[in-house]
């Protein structure tokens, strides 16, 4: 090893550090959810089923409508149609298969 190295020059702190008092912890964050909208783990049933294999068709009523659609797949906050709708989860208030 090279003992002829230079020194290395660090600023002294001369203030006290209190960067890290608070601290933010993302998993137990609540989902935010309005109270009239469905839940993920009913979402999931749904997709999770042993009938889904592509395509389910639903009846999903919305804050605005009530439709009947079949879902091919999901985001992490909206539905996909089979004609390429999005339908957001936080505006259904109901899903149900037919």
């Amino acid at each position: 090893m090279n003992k002829n190295l230079p020194n290395v020059y660090a600023v002294p702190i001369e203030k006290k550090i209190t960067n890290n008092k608070e601290t933010y912890i993302s998993s137990l964050k609540e989902e935010r959810t309005s109270k009239n909208s469905i839940s993920k783990e009913e979402i999931d049933k749904i997709f999770n089923a042993k009938d889904h294999v592509y395509k389910t068709r639903t009846k999903i009523k919305t804050k605005n409508k009530e439709i009947e659609v079949e879902i091919v797949g999901k985001t992490s906050d909206a539905l996909l149609t089979l004609h390429g709708e999005k339908i957001k989860v936080e505006d259904i208030e109901e899903i149900k298969k037919v």
